[in-house]
C-alpha cells in the first residue's frame, strides 16, 4: 500500500516524497481514513508505530483549504521533548502547505511564545500547564479550534494533567473533531476518552504487545550488583546507543555519573534538569556526542531516536505495557533491537507478567550454562503445591504464542557474588 492511496495534496505528497516515505505503517493505514472522513478516533498503538504520522498528516489535509492564520487545530503533549518532536515532524511535512505550527511549554519564555501566537498559528503543540496558563492570560483565542488531539493521553494521567485537560476543554468549541492516542488504557483515560469522544473509531495495534524485531533478555540479579552488571555489559557487548531506564530522577542522576567515570559517553535525562540542560542532553544523544542515555519513564517520553542498538531496564518497569512502551524505543522501523532487563527476585510478579505480554516462556540462563526457569522468591516457591508426576510429556499451555523472527527471550541468573 502506499501513501498516494490517501490522496494527500500535492504539496504534502511532495514532502513524504522528500523524506523517502512510502508506505504507511498499520495505524497510519488504519487512522488516517477516518480521520480524513472528520470521525473521532481512539487510537491504541505502542511507541515506535508511526502514531505521530497518523493524525498530523490529516490534519495537514484538513486544514489545508480553510483560512489561515487562526488556531484551528490543538495538539497537547505530555513533555517538552515530545511537544517539540511533533512540532519539527509538521514543520517538515507542512513545508509547502503555508501551515504554520507553534510550540508552547513551561521553562522558557512565555512572551516569546505570546509574540509567536500573534503573528498567526494555525497549528499550536503544548503541555498542559503552560497552555492553561496562556489561556488565563487570555494571550490564546482557542474558539476556532477545529480538531483536538491528545497524545499519549496515559502519560498526561500519570503526571497528574487531567484536571488541566478538562479546564482547557472547557475553553474549546464543542463542535469539534477529538483525537485520543494512547499507549496504555487506563480507567482514568478511558473515562476521559468516554467524555470527549462522539461515536468513535478505535484503532488498536498490539498496543500491549512488544515488536517482532525485538529479542529480550533478562538478568536475575541482586539489588546491589546492578551497577556493576551493567558496567560490565556495556564494556563486552556491542552497544551502539542505548536509553537505560530508572525508576527515580536522582538514580538517573547518579548511574549516567558513575558511567561517565568508566569512560562511558553517558549523559541523564530527568526531570530535575532545566530545559536548556534537557535539550542539550537529548541533542547530544541524537547527534552522537552520547550513546548512552540514562532517563527515567516521564523524561523518556517524546524521545524519537532511530536505530538505538539497545533498551536497558536497570529497573524494572511498574506495568508490562510499561515494558512494551519502553522497549519500543529500539528495533523501529524493522531495525533490529535488543531490550534487557534487569529483575531481582522481588519482581517476580512482573516477570512473569511481561512474560505473558511475551507470549513466550522465558528461559533461565545461570552462570554455570545450566538453564531453567525464571526462579521466584523463597516465599513464593512455598506456596506453591508440587507438580503431579504423570510420566507424560507436558504441553505448552493453552494461549501461548511461539516467538517470531528476533522476538525471543532470555534469562540470565546473576546472584550475590556476581560481578561483585
Amino acid at each position: 500500500m502506499s501513501f498516494t492511496v490517501f490522496q494527500f495534496h500535492p504539496q504534502i505528497q511532495t514532502a513524504l516524497n522528500n523524506c523517502g516515505y512510502e508506505s504507511p505503517t498499520p495505524i497510519q493505514e488504519q487512522a488516517i481514513p477516518p480521520v480524513l472522513d472528520g470521525r473521532d478516533i481512539l487510537g491504541l498503538a505502542q511507541t515506535g508505530t508511526g502514531k505521530t504520522a497518523a493524525f498530523v498528516l490529516p490534519v495537514l489535509q484538513r486544514l489545508h483549504a480553510g483560512p489561515k492564520g487562526k488556531t484551528r487545530a490543538l495538539i497537547i503533549a505530555p513533555t517538552r521533548e515530545l511537544a517539540e518532536q511533533t512540532h519539527d515532524y509538521i514543520g517538515k511535512m507542512a513545508k509547502q502547505t503555508h501551515l504554520c505550527s507553534v510550540v508552547i511549554y513551561g521553562g522558557v519564555s512565555k512572551q516569546a511564545q505570546k509574540n509567536k501566537i500573534r503573528q498567526g498559528a494555525d497549528i499550536v503543540v503544548a503541555c498542559p500547564g503552560r497552555l492553561l496558563d496562556l489561556v488565563n492570560d487570555r494571550a490564546i483565542d482557542l474558539s476556532a479550534v477545529e480538531m483536538l488531539i491528545l497524545d499519549e493521553a496515559d502519560h498526561m494521567f500519570d503526571k497528574g494533567f487531567l484536571p488541566d485537560i478538562r479546564k482547557i476543554l472547557k475553553n474549546l468549541p464543542r463542535k469539534r473533531q477529538t483525537l485520543v492516542f494512547s499507549a496504555t488504557m487506563p480507567k482514568e483515560i478511558r473515562s476521559l476518552a468516554e467524555d470527549i469522544l462522539t461515536k468513535p473509531v478505535t484503532v488498536q495495534i498490539d498496543h500491549t504487545k512488544p515488536a517482532a524485531t525485538i529479542s529480550h533478555v533478562f538478568y536475575q540479579v541482586e539489588q546491589s550488583n546492578k551497577t556493576a552488571l551493567l558496567k560490565k555489559i556495556l564494556k563486552e557487548k556491542n552497544i551502539a546507543t542505548a536509553i537505560v531506564f530508572t525508576r527515580t530522577k536522582h538514580k538517573a542522576k547518579n548511574l549516567a555519573l558513575q558511567l561517565q567515570k568508566t569512560g562511558c559517553k553517558a549523559t541523564s535525562l530527568q526531570g530535575n534538569l532545566s530545559q536548556q540542560k534537557r535539550q542539550l542532553a537529548l541533542d547530544g544523544f541524537k547527534k552522537g556526542t552520547f550513546n548512552i542515555l540514562v532517563a527515567t519513564d516521564i523524561a523518556a517520553r517524546g524521545i524519537d531516536v532511530s536505530q538505538i542498538s539497545h533498551v536497558i531496564n536497570f529497573d524494572m518497569p511498574a506495568t508490562a505495557e510499561t515494558y512494551t512502551h519502553r522497549t519500543g524505543r529500539t528495533g523501529r522501523a524493522s531495525h533490529s533491537g535488543e531490550a534487557l532487563t534487569f529483575a531481582t527476585v522481588d519482581d517476580h510478579k512482573m516477570t512473569r507478567a511481561i512474560e505473558r505480554s511475551l507470549g513466550t516462556n522465558l528461559i533461565f540462563e545461570k552462570e554455570s550454562g545450566s538453564k531453567g526457569k525464571l526462579q521466584a522468591p523463597l516465599e513464593t516457591m512455598q506456596k506453591q503445591k508440587p507438580a503431579r508426576k504423570t510420566g507424560k510429556k507436558t504441553s505448552p499451555a493453552r494461549g501461548k504464542r511461539k516467538s517470531k523472527g528476533n522476538n525471543r527471550a532470555v534469562a540470565c541468573d546473576f546472584g550475590l557474588s556476581a560481578w561483585a
